[in-house]
């Protein structure tokens, strides 16, 4: 489980808050959802190729779901750049199909840009937005959609 050490009000920095956020999701896990609150806004949006929500419950859910629906995912930090209260990073996110495929490791590559913002002290993400390639890094890989993804890639490439 991962919990904010605690810090005085207003010593708080946008760097020490994408460093709680590299870690928190590096070593995510079910159990650590419970401290989202740590890392986000009460009322932060997300937004990625699938969802666009605002609130920590219903950023929750979305983490939630994947932890339901897949084996093992966890997400691998490659790259972080950051400009006061805005930031890019670049992970990989691994994980397994738990229906099919079953065992045999998935990896997606993306990047996401977060704004961070003062609250209370407390600087936390209010905007974060996933951008990666659903066709190429998700719907190729399965089995019926995956073989029409990859004709449709070679008939457009022609």
């Amino acid at each position: 489980m991962h919990t904010r050490e605690h810090t005085p009000l207003g010593t708080d920095t946008p760097q020490a808050a994408v460093a709680r956020l590299v870690a928190f999701f590096e070593h995510l896990q079910p159990s650590d959802l419970a401290q989202l609150g740590d890392i986000y806004s009460h009322d932060a949006q997300f937004k990625d190729p699938f969802n666009e929500v605002t609130g920590l419950a219903a950023i929750r859910a979305i983490f939630e779901h994947m932890f339901c629906e897949l084996e093992a995912p966890r997400f691998v930090i490659t790259q972080c750049v950051q400009q006061g209260a805005q930031c890019c990073v670049t992970w990989d996110f691994l994980f397994a199909f738990r229906n099919f495929k079953r065992g045999t490791t998935q990896t997606v590559r993306g990047a996401s840009h977060l704004v961070l913002r003062q609250d209370q002290g407390v600087w936390r993400v209010a905007v974060h937005r996933d951008y990666w390639d659903a066709a190429e890094e998700l719907y190729e890989k399965l089995p019926l959609v995956g073989a029409l993804m990859r004709w449709l890639k070679r008939r457009a490439n022609r």
